[in-house]
């Protein structure tokens, strides 16, 4: 017997069914996104616990007129399945698949991108602004979640939303459980005040009993004042929005159907924005994702009986930073770590075991992250910041002018460096050599292997200046240890070559190694330099070669445009020799979702696709008189 499910299209399609029939499609939504992702990977914990805000969302509002406006997109799993990709569900984060974040051209109901958090205020208040430009009457909804409001964004965003006044419903998606024990049933009293229009009056009557209490003398006045403030706070919840100037409903049962029919039914009458605060459970309907929340936020398959990851885990570059700053935490007691909102992703839930008082979570705000740690090294600390690659580039000012210009020395570990597999194109780590390398005092590393990112981190923290140590989403790799570490600005030979020279550094140093090797045996002996240091670039080592080498290629897991590719270009002509140099690397366009590994080979830096182009460019017996000194693999 097919589902309800099965017969939703679209969202309109849900304002025929009844209450028990709306509850029994959350029950085959659960169904549906544990199923799938158990197989395919993704954010799990997160997407179960919105369902029913999502049933009410769809079920209430009027699309495509009305909008809804996802933040991040960790929650976006059911709306997908309401907004007629049923079919599409089982490619989630597959190749040419869906998506696991909204997109706009993925569906017309995806009326704004987003990957990274605390964008969907600012995106609905665009959207209102251009419906009341264009005088329409649609509803604009942004949903948001608790975590994301911890980004200064979203808060400037409130700030404009409540000073303009518009017409617009924000929901915040509350699903901390300490919440829920504190509010207890004065919170859910005054909720149900809230959404009687009898509730303004009540509001109205004890802000005029509170102005009421006289004011004797200078202190009685300030007791006084302390005095409403307080029953203030204590009676009105949600009083910090309601200064934003924001009407304030909550906080609701986030898993009760009816009453978020009924207050978002309220909502969309007022004239004027909304908050709309909801608690919710992660990973509702699943236990292990409800027992443990934050290690089923993001996951790879697993079984579902047992909720037991399929793949084995092994050593991962960010279990060596973790493991290696917690020793460096105890040689020096002068190391602080910061991250924001990534600890267990970034390796530092060890340390901040270890060491309390020296770990700081920010929240989702990389920007204060920075210039945090800048303040700490300022004040004699020897701060590592620990945060993905692609949203440091969040913090982008604060690198250029609280840490570099001032040149303190604050360590950025760039976990998720390079490609970066399934989260697809808003979470790729490949423009950190070209968004860094051009800052003054900067000093950039990339490590090939364990034992690298290890010394190159007690490297790090000897500098008097800047440093980013970048590192893919991989399992680390372990290569045999020089008989003599490099030092600092230096790189290595590590295979010789008579036919020509790859140039490369961090991950993609053991596949070009291992396709020169293959291609021995055809008579073609190509060496590999590891640079090690992307800035400064071992000058004097790069030239050498460019004088002895007939050719050379640069392999990089980056765009082409800016990194090690560009930063060897203009060394050479800097100096004026004149050598072909190709440059491997991404392609000037955003890399979708896929696996790390289908995602390499698609931009031709896989070990089969690396062995093909040093095959036909070092193979060549001399350059053609016409051809450009200079080419890249691309085309470019």
């Amino acid at each position: 017997m097919a589902g309800i499910l099965s017969q939703i299209h679209n969202p309109s399609d849900l304002k025929e069914l009844s209450l028990p029939k709306l509850e029994v499609l959350c029950q085959e939504l659960r169904q549906k996104i544990i199923s799938t992702v158990a197989l395919n990977g993704g954010h799990l914990a997160p997407n179960l616990g919105v369902v029913e805000l999502t049933v009410a969302l769809h079920s209430i509002y009027n699309q495509p007129g009305d909008k809804i406006i996802w933040d991040v997109g960790h929650q976006a799993y059911a709306h997908k399945l309401l907004t007629g990709r049923q079919n599409q569900f089982a490619s989630l984060r597959q190749v040419g698949g869906l998506s696991g974040y909204p997109k706009r051209s993925e569906s017309p109901y995806d009326y704004f991108g987003a990957g990274h958090s605390s964008t969907s205020i600012s995106a609905a208040l665009g959207f209102a602004i251009a419906r009341d430009l264009n005088r329409e009457n649609d509803v604009v909804c942004a949903v948001i979640g608790d975590g994301s409001l911890t980004g200064g964004m979203a808060f400037e965003a409130l700030n404009h939303v409540g000073q303009l006044g518009k017409r617009l419903v924000v929901v915040l998606n509350d699903n901390e459980m300490s919440i829920n024990h504190n509010v207890g049933a004065l919170s859910l009293y005054l909720t149900r005040l809230r959404s009687d229009p009898n509730y303004f009056r009540l509001k109205e009557d004890i802000e005029f009993l509170l102005k009421r209490i006289p004011a004797v003398g200078t202190q009685v006045a300030k007791t006084a004042e302390r005095v409403k403030d307080a029953v203030r706070y204590m009676l009105i919840p949600g009083t910090l929005f309601e200064e934003l100037g924001f009407t304030y409903f909550g906080p609701l049962n986030g898993h009760d159907l009816a009453a978020l029919r009924s207050v978002f039914e309220h909502a969309r009458k007022i004239d004027g924005p909304v908050l709309i605060h909801v608690l919710t459970k992660k990973g509702k309907g699943y236990f292990p994702a409800e027992k443990s929340p934050d290690k089923y936020h993001g996951v790879g398959p697993f079984e579902i009986n047992s909720g037991q990851l399929k793949k084995e885990h092994s050593t991962t570059y960010t279990d060596v930073f973790g493991e290696a700053i917690v020793k460096l935490g105890a040689e020096n007691p002068k190391v602080v770590a910061i991250c924001a909102a990534m600890s267990a992703g970034t390796g530092l839930t060890q340390f901040a075991h270890r060491y309390p008082d020296r770990f700081f979570d920010v929240g989702i705000a990389e920007q204060h992250a920075v210039t945090l740690a800048a303040a700490l090294a300022a004040a004699g600390k020897r701060p590592i910041v620990a945060i993905y690659s692609t949203f440091l580039q969040r913090a982008y000012d604060q690198i250029v002018h609280d840490v570099c210009l001032q040149n303190l020395p604050v360590v950025f570990c760039l976990d998720r460096s390079g490609l970066v597999g399934e989260d697809g194109a808003t979470h790729q780590g490949l423009f950190d050599f070209a968004y860094l390398r051009h800052i003054p005092n900067m000093t950039i590393m990339a490590p090939r292997d364990a034992g690298e990112l290890e010394y190159m981190l007690t490297l790090a923290l000897q500098h008097s200046g800047p440093v980013a140590i970048r590192y893919p989403r991989e399992q680390a790799a372990v290569m045999p240890v020089s008989n003599c570490r490099a030092g600092w600005g230096e790189g290595e030979i590590l295979k010789e070559g008579s036919h020509g020279m790859v140039i490369t550094v961090g991950s993609m140093v053991l596949p070009s190694l291992r396709a020169t090797w293959s291609l021995e045996e055809k008579g073609l002996d190509i060496g590999v330099t590891d640079v090690r240091f992307v800035k400064p670039l071992p000058k004097e080592l790069i030239l050498q070669l460019a004088q002895q080498q007939r050719r050379l290629v640069t392999v990089e897991d980056h765009v082409i445009t800016g990194g090690l590719g560009s930063a060897v270009l203009e060394l050479v002509s800097d100096v004026g020799i004149s050598i072909p140099v190709k440059r491997l690397g991404v392609k000037d366009e955003f890399i979708e979702h896929a696996s790390r590994a289908q995602q390499l080979t698609m931009c031709g830096l896989d070990e089969a696709s690396l062995r093909a182009n040093f095959h036909s460019y070092f193979s060549m017996r001399q350059v053609n008189k016409v051809q450009l000194k200079v080419s890249d693999s691309h085309g470019n």
